[in-house]
């Protein structure tokens, strides 16, 4: 395994991120692999060489820290990158969401509880706050890196504009800046290279995009292959609006497997973590096998005419997953 800066940070992350939305209780979504399930994947991800792993508070309603914090107990602190997001609900409270001074606070000393960490290694904005003044959610994060409790600042799906916006505030104030960015992003959903990718890469902030696979659809499986494909709205919303032009992209990308003699999902991972600005792709995986595709996309050499074959189907959509 490769290890990569995160954006102009001196963080080492591997190239590959484990999302860990799949781990903790099925209670939560009939989806989601338990503690049982979910530590033999947690621990191939370590012998592999990752040491990124990608939480948010709201995924199993907490659990899903729990989970990956047990499952990596063993392992010495300093060798592991940690991050989490806040955002989402985590009760009917109302004040128990969004992104105000009061929730920041209570949702990193939340986290830290379920990880049993003194700090998080990358504490990530889930989405943006349209209730809460930017200056105050800014100035509340500055202060958690400032005591100590979380070392690097990170956001997710947003508009390009809102994210300038942030670090030219941060600039401003001299508050501790954002240095990564996670988007939707894979060869069903392009829309971030319009403006948030350059924005990126013009100001040093590292890209660890999500859903690199278009939930599975990228790897050949159908609407029913799986439980979460049959039950996940989120996939639905993001990617069957426009089905005929993803079973284009699809297409293209089963001929240039069959050109390389390679599963789809290697070839869909290996365009994502090669495109100018990407730190690294995270990967859900719910079986073990499915590290395979991951870990040897990392080695595939996509020709520009690879590249350009599989690009050529895709269509502008409306923004999707910003919500």
């Amino acid at each position: 395994m490769d290890y990569v800066n995160l954006g102009r940070t001196g963080l080492k992350i591997s190239r590959l991120g484990l999302g860990c939305m799949t781990f903790g209780s099925p209670n939560w979504a009939p989806w989601v692999l338990d503690e049982a399930a979910s530590t033999p994947i947690i621990h191939k991800a370590l012998e592999l060489g990752i040491n990124f792993f990608d939480m948010a508070d709201m995924y199993s309603a907490g659990e899903s820290e729990i989970v990956v914090a047990r499952a990596l107990a063993h392992v010495p602190r300093h060798k592991l990158v940690l991050a989490t997001k806040l955002y989402n609900p985590m009760s009917q409270d109302p004040n128990d969401r969004g992104l105000s001074r009061k929730h920041v606070f209570e949702a990193v000393d939340g986290s830290l509880k379920r990880l049993g960490t003194d700090y998080i290694d990358l504490y990530q904005l889930h989405r943006f706050d349209y209730e809460t003044p930017l200056e105050e959610t800014l100035d509340a994060l500055n202060d958690v890196v400032r005591a100590g409790k979380v070392r690097y600042l990170g956001a997710s799906s947003m508009h390009a504009w809102q994210f300038m916006k942030a670090l030219g505030l941060q600039r401003a104030h001299g508050w501790a800046p954002f240095v990564s960015m996670q988007p939707h992003y894979n060869l069903m959903y392009r829309e971030e290279e319009r403006e948030m990718i350059p924005l990126c890469r013009s100001e040093g902030v590292g890209v660890i995009p999500w859903s690199p696979l278009a939930r599975g659809r990228l790897a050949g499986r159908g609407a029913d292959a799986s439980t979460r494909s049959q039950t996940d709205k989120t996939a639905g919303a993001l990617y069957d609006r426009s089905a005929e032009q993803d079973e284009a992209v699809v297409a293209a990308v089963r001929q240039v497997a069959e050109r390389h003699e390679r599963p789809l999902a290697q070839i869909a991972y290996a365009w994502v973590a090669s495109r100018p600005g990407i730190t690294a792709p995270l990967v859900g995986i719910s079986k073990l096998h499915q590290f395979d595709d991951a870990v040897a996309a990392l080695d595939i050499k996509l020709s520009d005419e690879d590249v350009a074959a599989m690009e050529a189907p895709y269509h502008p959509k409306p923004v999707a997953g910003h919500q």
